[in-house]
């Protein structure tokens, strides 16, 4: 699903320079986990050195109570959102409705959810707060609440400050992607009921990251203030570009610049899967050779 900030356009640049070996994987700002459900369940150390090859460890974390709500439902009751969503109306009337009612205090969490989920489809942009008057089948989501609630199955959700899950899950073999609300568009995420995300929570975010045992990888605006923060020795910055979606309209190939900041050396996989090609390529070769022999 769309959300502020969401990382479609930008997933395969950032699955590309994850580290080569990991157990653990950690989204510190999960949103709606566009990089968590592109990623493969698999990612870190090769099956045949694990001692089980179930997967990744996986969390997916976010301050959003609403959202963390909902991606709990879709995991764990599926079956019973899809009902509660079953007859929501695509109005404004009923939009209005669903985001009157979340202020509730007496309701269940498959209710909650359904309330989110619907405010996030009908919303303009998903920004929650104005109806988008745009057509939308919610019947045909539910063929994907049920694969994200299969995705989901062994993923752990939680709900904390980004500060303390650091320390929770920081080891030698734990990958920490952070999208963290972009320096000067804070505000953005206050309008989806976060709270406002200063400054001071970006040099909080940065010295939390410099001191831990594990990795980071770290998608920021190219922004001044944030290749100042970052200017460290051992830290890697590198800019990349994307298309600026929100500018499509009046401006074709309009290109949003962006940083991947990282501790590690990026280039790791890459240079790996070329290694791999290289003597795939090689054993095609000798085994064509053997056939014709």
């Amino acid at each position: 699903m769309s959300w502020v900030g969401g990382k479609k356009a930008l997933r395969d640049e950032i699955l590309s320079r994850f580290p080569l070996n990991f157990e653990k994987y950690v989204e510190v700002f999960g949103g709606g986990g566009w990089v968590l459900f592109h990623k493969p369940p698999a990612y870190g150390y090769p099956a045949i050195a694990r001692a089980s090859p179930i997967g990744d460890f996986e969390v997916y974390n976010d301050r959003n109570e609403l959202l963390v709500n909902l991606f709990r439902v879709v995991r764990d009751k599926p079956d019973l959102l899809k009902r509660s969503l079953r007859y929501v109306l695509n109005s404004r009337s009923d939009f209005d409705m669903a985001r009157r009612s979340l202020g509730k205090k007496r309701t269940t969490d498959v209710q909650r959810a359904a309330w989110f989920y619907q405010i996030i489809r009908y919303s303009y942009a998903s920004g929650l707060n104005s109806y988008g008057a745009m057509p939308h089948d919610i019947w045909a989501d539910f063929p994907l609440i049920d694969q994200a609630s299969r995705r989901l199955g062994r993923v752990l959700l939680e709900n904390q400050d980004f500060e303390r899950l650091i320390q929770h899950y920081d080891r030698d073999t734990t990958i920490f992607y952070c999208d963290p609300p972009y320096h000067a568009t804070e505000g953005y995420y206050q309008n989806i009921g976060e709270g406002g995300f200063t400054e001071r929570d970006h040099i909080r975010l940065r010295d939390s990251l410099l001191s831990i045992h594990g990795k980071f990888l770290l998608s920021y605006n190219d922004d001044a203030f944030v290749r100042d923060l970052y200017d460290h020795e051992g830290i890697y910055i590198e800019p990349v570009t994307r298309l600026n979606n929100i500018r499509q309209r009046f401006d074709p190939n309009c290109q949003f610049e962006e940083l991947i900041i990282s501790n590690y050396d990026t280039a790791e996989r890459k240079r790996a899967m070329v290694q791999l090609t290289i003597f795939d390529d090689l054993t095609k070769s000798a085994n064509k050779k053997s056939i014709g022999k």
